[in-house]
């Protein structure tokens, strides 16, 4: 059983978010409802000015503090180390936001679904079958598009990146791409200090 983690290449994000619009397409993500962002970091003075675009989303942790403080029991971590929501089993109550060090959660509410996927209005027959496996009410995150795991493919967001800069793959081989770049490069955790064995890294 694979153990499944992503890097984010610095050097090779532009921020051009094609990652977050096919995030948005492959999971049917109401209106405000975002599963990965890129932020936008700039330093130095000028004329030596540079920026930095850090793409976020669930870290799909190793201790991840949503489980623990989970009353439910809706949050649960895959064999494969995909950490998931129940919907079935979550009531809203916002402790798994709350807990969450990265910000990677999310609550969907009525209004959101209402407004459909990226216009305000009516809802069109694509956002119409695409928001009702959203429960209002209930939090949702990345899962790393684990439906498309399961089906032997990569995440959305990974095979959509023009400059390759989402490397996914499967953290126990010491071959894959995600081993080799945190080996040969210095691949850091986002928070490390949290203690709660991300399995998002970064290289520069």
């Amino acid at each position: 059983m694979a153990t499944w983690a992503m890097v984010f290449d610095l050097r090779r994000c532009i921020g051009c978010n094609a990652c977050t619009i096919a995030c948005k397409q492959e999971n049917n993500l109401p209106t405000g409802v975002f599963f990965t962002k890129t932020l936008t970091e700039e330093g130095g003075e000028y004329p030596d000015v540079k920026r930095v675009y850090v793409p976020t989303l669930c870290n799909h942790c190793e201790s991840p503090p949503c489980e623990w403080v989970c009353p439910t029991g809706a949050t649960y971590v895959r064999t494969d180390g995909i950490v998931m929501v129940d919907e079935d089993k979550c009531i809203g109550c916002g402790s798994c936001i709350v807990a969450c060090p990265y910000d990677a959660r999310t609550r969907v509410e009525r209004e959101h679904i209402r407004a459909g996927l990226f216009m305000h209005g009516e809802l069109t027959a694509f956002e119409q079958q695409g928001v009702s496996r959203f429960v209002p009410g209930t939090v949702a995150k990345c899962t790393f598009c684990h439906d498309r795991i399961d089906a032997g493919m990569q995440p959305a967001c990974v095979v959509t990146c023009p400059t390759d800069a989402r490397i996914f793959g499967d953290l126990d081989d010491s071959e894959s791409g995600v081993r080799r770049l945190i080996r040969e490069r210095g691949g850091r955790a986002p928070l490390a200090e949290k203690n709660t064995g991300p399995r998002v890294f970064y290289v520069d």
